[in-house]
């Protein structure tokens, strides 16, 4: 009754949680179940919003009887535990109630879909913790099985454990999921296969990270494993960066070690979604990120199909894809994440659970790859299906490469509302939303994406801010299409003096004010450009910078904000090809 949990106990005693729970158990304490009051108890309340206490003396409901399929939510709203995870669960939840099946919700979400009365038989709105879930399952008499790949990474994270306590994962083999999840283990896989991947190391001593950074060179990325969102993730340009970053790292995963890869710069990063059906891949959606590695796939700006990528490329990624859901016996969902540079495809990650983009892909496509993804785990592990299923499963022209339209996923921020906050993107997640677009060509469908997000175009002038002169040659083009279009052009010191020594003339703003001209903060507030395009040299959130200062009060005053070369690119040959009246609103079945 004071809130202790099972593990907690068995912190405070020096035990094991199973020893915990199981002495619980044998004294014949268990929770109440009991449902939300929704009617403030004027009335007896029959509503299908339940939850677990230890303050009652009987429960509100009895076990279910008939067959049930447990689906294991996203848990607490915060960045990271997406509405797609919802949108995965919901659709997980509806398809195996086609298929026959009662179906039992567990999350604790008050903004999902998934915590709607409507949406299951029965809704658990408690937390996502092992104690609860097995409560639950206990409870219920009727669970065949539970699914634990819609959810985002905390039912992810629990798979093994609720297998090794008897619980019936539905579809892969909850060894597999931690096969994919344990970086070690994962990249002695990819070895096996010979395939390529990222210089890394797993550590546990400070020392071997400096000795291992000094081998590989700077930049690195650190991360603990089995995170979600870039929890905790950095990449270290210098010494000092890397002593801040894994300071933080371990902080946050003190049982697990630090894994230290070469972070690879300038390179493409492609993802595909899939679904397998005992180690064979039966569908498969591969989308491209505009921006270059090092973004993180929640806040990258994505286009399906991919425009810009080598056939050679593409067919080395389905090949990879192949070899490990074989390897290993993927049943369900899943995601995984590449570079490629120069022809060459390193993989990143493989997760076996639905991704971000796995609503991305089923409204592009047109076909729901969760609901194919049911089909999947529930034939594997429950046996027989619906002839809908089977057909699903066995169907071998999903066309999802050769689509006559491009679909664009633009990312949403909150930064206005977060006082303070440097507005550029990195390796650890910040958007809070997305929104997809379609469009003849990737140029209509990102202005279309980008404007839906709150982007407003620009009319008058574009002030460039470009640090390190790599960065500065790259939007050479961008520039002069923007100049070409009747856009006066600013620019700070550094890059104005770059630009026209390459023949693009344009306004000179200093930082600090004088006499002939306003300071670029000053000619900010005066409004006299109405797109900054500020290329940080290197994406750490850590320092106070000129240009933080410069990122932070666009947001403040509302002036539209780009931060990455690859979309200040695309911005400007959007621009160019496309003003507003151009972008015609239309649903995906008028591109089809």
């Amino acid at each position: 009754k004071k809130g202790f949990s099972d593990k907690q106990i068995g912190f405070l005693r020096g035990e094991e949680e199973a020893s915990v729970r199981k002495l619980r158990k044998k004294m014949g304490i268990f929770p109440a179940i009991k449902q939300i009051d929704t009617l403030a108890a004027e009335y007896p309340a029959k509503t299908n919003y339940l939850y677990l206490t230890y303050h009652g003396d009987k429960n509100d409901v009895v076990p279910g009887k008939k067959k049930s399929v447990a689906v294991l939510g996203s848990g607490p709203y915060c960045i990271g535990s997406s509405v797609e995870f919802d949108w995965g669960c919901v659709n997980a939840a509806a398809t195996a109630s086609k298929e026959g099946y009662e179906t039992v919700m567990i999350n604790y979400n008050p903004e999902t879909v998934s915590t709607d009365y409507d949406i299951c038989d029965r809704l658990y709105f408690d937390e996502l913790s092992l104690e609860r879930i097995l409560d639950i399952y206990e409870f219920e008499k009727g669970i065949a099985g539970v699914v634990v790949s819609t959810g985002g990474q905390i039912p992810n994270n629990i798979a093994l454990k609720l297998h090794k306590c008897g619980v019936k994962i539905l579809g892969t083999d909850p060894a597999n999921i931690d096969r994919a999840e344990n970086r070690h283990k994962f990249s002695g896989m990819l070895d096996k296969l010979k395939v390529d991947q990222p210089e890394w190391q797993e550590l546990a001593k400070i020392e071997d990270v400096y000795g291992f950074v000094e081998k590989v060179g700077y930049p690195v990325l650190v991360r603990p494993s089995y995170v979600l969102s870039g929890a905790a993730m950095s990449v270290a340009y210098n010494r000092e960066a890397l002593d801040t970053f894994l300071g933080k790292a371990v902080k946050i995963s003190t049982d697990a070690p630090v894994v230290v890869s070469k972070f690879e710069t300038g390179a493409k990063e492609i993802e595909i979604d899939a679904v397998a059906y005992k180690g064979e891949v039966v569908i498969y959606a591969i989308s491209e990120h505009i921006e270059n590695a090092g973004v993180h796939s929640g806040d990258a700006t994505i286009a399906l199909p991919p425009q810009k990528l080598y056939l050679a490329t593409v067919r080395r990624i389905k090949i990879i894809a192949k070899q490990v859901a074989k390897e290993l016996d993927i049943s369900g969902p899943f995601n995984m994440q590449f570079l490629a540079k120069d022809n060459t495809v390193k993989v990143i990650e493989c997760n076996l659970r639905s991704s971000r983009s796995f609503p991305f892909a089923s409204k592009v496509t047109g076909y729901n790859f969760i609901e194919i993804a049911m089909y999947s785990m529930l034939k594997k592990s429950l046996g027989g299906v619906s002839a809908r299923a089977k057909k699903a499963l066995g169907y071998k022209d999903y066309k999802t490469l050769d689509l006559d339209f491009v679909a664009v996923k633009a990312p949403q921020f909150s930064f206005p509302r977060l006082k303070g906050a440097d507005p550029v993107l990195g390796v650890e997640m910040a958007s809070t939303g997305e929104v997809a677009c379609f469009g003849e060509d990737l140029h209509e469908a990102f202005l279309k994406a980008m404007i839906s997000v709150g982007f407003t175009l620009p009319k008058t002038g574009v002030l460039f801010s470009v640090g390190g002169d790599a960065a500065k040659e790259e939007l050479l083009s961008a520039a002069e299409k923007f100049k070409k279009m009747g856009f006066k052009i600013f620019a700070t010191e550094g890059t104005c003096d770059f630009f026209e020594e390459k023949g693009i003339k344009c306004e000179k703003v200093y930082k600090v004010s004088s006499k002939k001209s306003p300071s670029i903060l000053e000619a900010m507030a005066d409004g006299k450009f109405d797109l900054i395009i500020n290329i940080p040299k290197n994406y750490s959130r850590s320092a106070v910078t000129d240009g933080y200062l410069i990122r932070r009060k666009s947001i403040d005053l509302n002036i539209p904000l780009i931060t990455n070369v690859q979309v200040g690119r695309i911005m400007a040959g959007a621009l160019s090809r496309y003003g507003v009246e151009d972008l015609k609103v239309l649903d995906r079945s008028a591109f089809c």
